[in-house]
């Protein structure tokens, strides 16, 4: 499987790139990210075009980044502007520049061609900035599986009644027979599933309270490669939560989830929960983080085991069924984005 390259990508959360050298391999592309002494954040090429060093072993000075090995400087465009012991700097001194976009807390990164890259089509993830009544906390995992294994995760919940069985799961019946509608967008799917009725698993027990029946809905925006966005949350029944989610006495959860790849078999799961009920109890953010956090360790686990079978067995004898709806119609969004960037001029 080919990457699609000219496509935004998480990179890394924003904490996470400091005054100090950062590195990341993003659609096998070894990139050192850095925040030079004005706050600008920058992607560059982790090789030297002097002597191929990793910039990654450099440090942040007031011109740009020095590379560790004999002092050049490059700038955040890439440029050198620097060479320690001559005044003039070689005219093909210089080093790849990635764009970079820092959003909603996230940075975001363009593997592909820089002529392409629109910062109008980064997502728009308000809710990071709406602590009030959204508090949440973010985390990133290292996943030894291609990255579009987590996405198709994501595609079919049923997995939830099974994997998930102490936290958020709930009845596998209830999963299967969901009330779920999919829309296929240009670059991307929007689906929404209904549990009318069903009982809160336990997550939703000790996070809201929620004992009795519930209308529990999931509902999924991706876009392509690897954004997917979900509002998750339920009702006790008889409040109407089809015509009006926006309710309180509820339970309510905003995940974004980031799926970028690092090489064919490893990627990168960035995510943040953010919880819609006491939100002016920080336990409860607390709280429904460990429970998420157990919930996408699972995930982890489930994947990493399929890469490792898939890499040893193939997949071409592979069986889709009924519930692989939504996933089919991601592969589709993809492979015509992957068709589009290879007839590009």
């Amino acid at each position: 499987m080919s990457f699609l390259m000219d496509a935004w990508y998480m990179a890394a959360w924003h904490h996470e790139v400091v005054d100090v050298p950062f590195a990341r391999r993003i659609c096998g592309l070894p990139m050192v990210f850095f925040r030079s002494r004005d706050g600008t954040v920058a992607a560059l090429e982790d090789r030297c075009c002097h002597r191929a060093a990793p910039l990654r072993f450099g440090t942040v000075v007031d011109q740009g980044l020095q590379c560790g090995y004999h002092g050049l400087v490059f700038d955040c465009t890439g440029r050198c502007v620097h060479v320690p012991g001559q005044e003039r700097v070689p005219p093909k001194a210089m080093v790849r520049a990635y764009p970079l976009v820092e959003k909603d807390g996230i940075l975001w990164v363009w593997p592909g061609d820089p002529a392409r890259a629109d910062s109008a089509k980064i997502l728009d993830y308000p809710f990071h900035d709406d602590t009030k009544n959204w508090p949440h906390k973010t985390q990133h995992y290292h996943v030894k599986a291609n990255y579009m294994l987590l996405v198709e995760n994501l595609m079919d919940l049923t997995h939830l009644a099974y994997v998930h069985k102490s936290t958020i799961g709930g009845n596998p019946k209830a999963h299967v027979e969901a009330k779920m509608t999919v829309t296929p967008k240009d670059q991307g799917l929007h689906f929404i599933r209904w549990l009318p009725g069903s009982m809160p698993p336990p997550s939703y027990q000790k996070a809201a309270g929620l004992h009795g029946p519930i209308d529990r809905w999931m509902e999924f925006e991706y876009t392509a490669p690897g954004v997917v966005v979900q509002w998750t949350g339920g009702l006790p029944v008889g409040r109407n939560a089809m015509e009006n989610r926006n309710q309180s006495g509820g339970f309510s959860l905003r995940i974004l989830h980031c799926l970028t790849p690092e090489t064919e078999s490893t990627s990168f799961y960035f995510w943040s929960a953010a919880n819609g009920y006491r939100q002016d109890d920080p336990t409860a953010t607390t709280d429904l983080f460990k429970e998420i956090d157990t919930a996408f360790s699972e995930d982890k686990g489930i994947v990493e085991a399929q890469q490792e079978i898939m890499q040893e067995t193939g997949t071409s004898d592979l069986v889709n069924i009924a519930s692989d709806s939504a996933r089919m119609q991601m592969r589709r969004a993809l492979q015509r984005m992957l068709d589009a960037q290879s007839s590009a001029p």
